[in-house]
């Protein structure tokens, strides 16, 4: 199949992918923050540059979108139809690259997670007590949200589109 889209156009929508503050990101940050967790974000000091660092914990989240990071058996892990050589070489570098920071993490005495986009846009609560009840504490903090599903993910498009328009991130390409 012939892409649909000119170059010029794919390198316009390509230029528009957000590397952070992603509307996933946005969720899971803002759950953490209401269920009173502080953490810091892409800490360049560590390897691959972690989405999120809960430093008390020694944790490290990774927010992975499913189209680059190659989610397995995930309708939006798809394979485009044009330059496959391509892009087969950026998956395999972009799985390659992300097993080998995960083990060097590791290494280091990080616990390390991997949330996934469609996950998180599915059920951002299901997500959200996972990565607490991997927090390394006996006790849990109760949280009370006060939240559903539906209002998270106003309140996370709106603070992502807020901080691209702030110019606060540079975009991949």
């Amino acid at each position: 199949m012939v892409d649909h889209l000119t170059k010029k156009h794919r390198s316009w929508n390509m230029s528009h992918i957000r590397s952070k503050h992603s509307k996933p990101e946005v969720i899971i940050r803002s759950l953490l923050h209401r269920a009173g967790y502080r953490f810091r974000l892409n800490n360049k000091k560590l390897p691959g540059c972690p989405d999120i660092v809960l430093s008390k914990y020694r944790m490290v989240i990774f927010v992975n979108g499913c189209f680059w990071h190659r989610h397995e058996n995930c309708s939006r892990s798809t394979m485009p139809n044009t330059n496959k050589e391509y892009w087969i070489t950026k998956f395999d570098k972009n799985v390659l690259r992300d097993i080998t920071v995960k083990k060097e993490l590791e290494k280091q005495g990080w616990n390390v997670l991997i949330e996934w986009e469609c996950e998180i846009i599915k059920d951002p609560f299901v997500v959200l007590d996972r990565i607490l009840s991997k927090s390394n504490t006996k006790i849990l903090k109760n949280y009370s949200l006060g939240i559903n599903r539906v209002e998270i993910l106003k309140i996370a498009e709106n603070r992502s589109n807020y901080l691209i328009k702030k110019g606060t991130i540079r975009r991949e390409g």
